[in-house]
């Protein structure tokens, strides 16, 4: 018998992160300092339920992926190599029933208000519930951990990944004047795996070397034995496309990014 169930959030948490590329894939490994603030819906007497969590160091926090319209059985996690993984032996946003788990370190609550240190989650997400961490129950380091151990005890050298001054001025200045985090992301992946992937949107280039797409941008780069070289970055869309666009109409993704972006390296 299939029970339908009714979750309603109590809050919902406001990040830096508005696109899924530019979160962390866990919390703490972002390389900048982020505060994530929870806010608690009103008239549900939800500042008397958070008495007392202050004095928790951790929080978890169980979450909507609410930016997720399906689920897929099979998933390619970041260290499976090219082995696709059950869903369920996975952290995977892809999941029949969308929700998430995240543990953060937690700074301070004022009323309604709980306050994170760097969190996973997207701009906007719909919180759940709130769940203090207690280490006696809850940590088992010693454990067993599956699959991953693979990754772990691997002979495997990873890919040391280069960038070079041209690629690091544009992606500085996306960051700069756009906050796109557009190269943390393409050296987490890149040094897993640099080869051609269809999963991962990885494909030859015509001009030789590869080509990485994320988003709607795209990275260069070679590849020598164990290292990668990334080149430069690309606009994902024509310079035609641009020159026709209308700028009062914004109908491309990270659209002024990409019109600043041609007019500045005439990509």
């Amino acid at each position: 018998m299939t029970v339908q169930l009714t979750l309603t959030p109590i809050g919902y948490i406001r990040t830096p992160y508005q696109e899924k590329q530019h979160a962390p894939r866990q919390p703490g490994v972002d390389k900048q300092n982020v505060t994530g603030i929870i806010e608690l819906l009103p008239d549900k007497n939800y500042d008397q339920a958070l008495e007392y969590l202050a004095g928790f160091e951790r929080i978890w926090i169980i979450f909507w992926f609410h930016k997720n319209t399906e689920w897929k059985p099979k998933v390619l996690p970041p260290r499976s190599g090219r082995t696709k993984r059950g869903v369920f032996a996975t952290r995977s946003p892809h999941r029949p029933n969308p929700i998430g788990l995240s543990l953060c370190t937690l700074i301070d609550v004022k009323g309604r208000t709980i306050r994170v240190e760097n969190p996973d989650l997207l701009d906007g997400t719909p919180v759940l519930d709130i769940k203090p961490y207690i280490p006696y129950a809850e940590a088992f380091p010693n454990s067993e951990i599956g699959w991953l151990a693979e990754a772990e005890n691997s002979d495997e050298t990873p890919y040391s990944v280069e960038i070079s001054p041209l690629a690091q001025e544009q992606a500085d200045w996306i960051r700069v004047n756009h906050d796109i985090h557009l190269m943390d992301r393409v050296v987490d992946i890149l040094s897993f795996d640099p080869m051609p992937h269809s999963y991962r949107r990885i494909m030859k280039h015509d001009s030789g070397g590869y080509v990485i797409a994320i988003k709607s941008w795209r990275v260069l780069y070679v590849i020598e034995e164990k290292n990668v070289l990334v080149s430069r970055i690309h606009s994902g869309y024509p310079s035609e496309v641009i020159a026709a666009l209308d700028p009062s109409i914004q109908s491309l993704h990270d659209q002024n990014a990409h019109l600043q972006f041609h007019q500045k390296w005439n990509s």
